[in-house]
C-alpha cells in the first residue's frame, strides 16, 4: 500500500497514512452477531491489504461501529501503535443540527475514546460546519484536547474554503485534512476552490463516497439515464485500456489529482477491499482524466 504524508514539512511528517483509508461507517451492519463478525473480517482484510488509517464518527451505527472496532483493539492491543484512528463529531440528532460547543465536542471525544478502547485519537474532525461556530472557541477546545493527550491532530469535514480559512486563522497548528464528497457526480471541490486550498495549505482532501454515481447512486443524484450511459461507455473503454474494473478507474481518476486525494473505501467485502488497492498501480493518463470529465459533463472542454 502506498503511503501519503499528512502535512509534510521540511522537518517532519505529522502522520504517515495509507493512501486509501478504510471507512468504518458500515462495519456494525444491523448490529446482529453475523454482521459484527463480517465487520471484524472487513477490518482484518483492510489491515492485511495495507490500510493503516481507519475512519470513524460518533454517529456511525449509533456508536456501534466504534464499539466494534474497540472490541478488536481490546483483543489485539498491539495493533493500536500501528494504525491511525480518525473520528468525527458535531452532528446532533433529534432534531438534526450541528454543534461545535466546547462541552459537546469534549464529551464526544471522551465517548469515542471509551467506545474505541483507546486513550487517544490520531485525528479528530469537525463533521459538518456549525454555521454558528466561534473559531476562537473551537481553537481553544482543540488546544485543551491536545494538551490532555486525547487528540494528537485536527481536521475538518465538509468545510468550504472560507470556513477552513476562518478556523485555521484562530489555530496555532495546521488543520491536516478536509474530508469532503468527491466523485464523478459531485465535482464541486474542483470548482469552488476547495482542492486549490488543499494544495496551497498542505491539507489532505479525503474523499467520502468516492464511487458515488458509478458503483452506487451518489447523494442527491441528478444524473439522467443518458448521463449514466455516456459515463459508463467511457469508463468501460478506460477499464479495457487499463485492464481493470470500472470502479477502479474512478479511484484512479481521483488519485490523479495533484491535491493527493485519499479515497475512503467503505466496502465490507474482503475481496473488494483488496481490489481497491490495485487502483494505486494504474498509470492513469492526463488525457483520460479529461475524457472522463467530458463524459461526465456531456460536452467537450471549451
Amino acid at each position: 500500500m502506498k503511503k501519503i504524508a499528512l502535512h509534510k514539512t521540511d522537518s517532519q511528517t505529522l502522520i504517515d497514512s495509507s493512501r486509501l483509508i478504510y471507512g468504518c461507517m458500515r462495519i456494525s451492519g444491523d448490529n446482529t452477531q453475523a454482521d459484527k463478525v463480517k465487520g471484524k473480517q472487513a477490518i482484518e482484510a483492510a489491515l492485511a491489504a495495507g490500510y493503516n488509517h481507519f475512519d470513524h464518527a460518533d454517529i456511525y451505527g449509533g456508536g456501534q461501529c466504534e464499539s466494534l472496532f474497540g472490541e478488536l483493539l481490546k483483543q489485539t492491543p498491539s495493533l493500536r501503535d500501528n494504525i491511525i484512528i480518525t473520528s468525527k463529531a458535531g452532528i446532533r440528532r433529534n432534531p438534526q443540527h450541528y454543534d461545535f460547543s466546547h462541552d459537546y465536542l469534549t464529551q464526544s471525544v471522551d465517548n469515542s475514546l471509551t467506545r474505541l478502547n483507546t486513550d487517544y485519537l490520531d485525528l479528530f474532525l469537525l463533521h459538518r460546519p456549525d454555521y454558528l461556530f466561534n473559531a476562537e472557541q473551537v481553537a481553544d477546545t482543540f488546544k485543551q484536547l491536545k494538551a490532555s493527550g486525547k487528540v494528537k491532530h485536527f481536521g475538518v469535514s465538509n468545510f468550504k474554503p472560507s470556513q477552513v480559512t476562518l478556523l485555521q486563522s484562530a489555530m496555532d497548528e495546521p488543520l491536516l485534512v478536509n474530508q469532503i464528497e468527491i466523485n464523478i457526480h459531485n465535482i464541486s471541490s474542483l470548482l469552488d476552490g476547495t482542492l486549490d486550498q488543499c494544495q496551497q495549505l498542505g491539507i489532505t482532501p479525503i474523499a467520502w463516497c468516492p464511487l458515488g454515481g458509478v458503483a452506487y447512486p451518489a447523494w442527491g443524484n441528478t444524473f439522467t439515464a443518458a448521463d449514466e450511459k455516456r459515463i459508463s461507455v467511457e469508463i468501460n473503454r478506460q477499464a479495457e485500456k487499463y485492464q481493470c474494473q470500472a470502479w477502479q478507474v474512478i479511484l484512479a481518476w481521483l488519485l490523479k489529482h495533484p491535491a493527493n486525494i485519499s479515497p475512503i473505501i467503505g466496502s465490507t467485502t474482503p475481496e473488494r477491499i483488496q481490489a481497491a488497492t490495485e487502483s494505486l498501480t494504474i498509470e492513469y493518463s492526463h488525457q483520460d482524466w479529461y475524457h472522463l470529465l467530458e463524459a461526465r459533463n456531456g460536452y467537450p472542454q471549451p
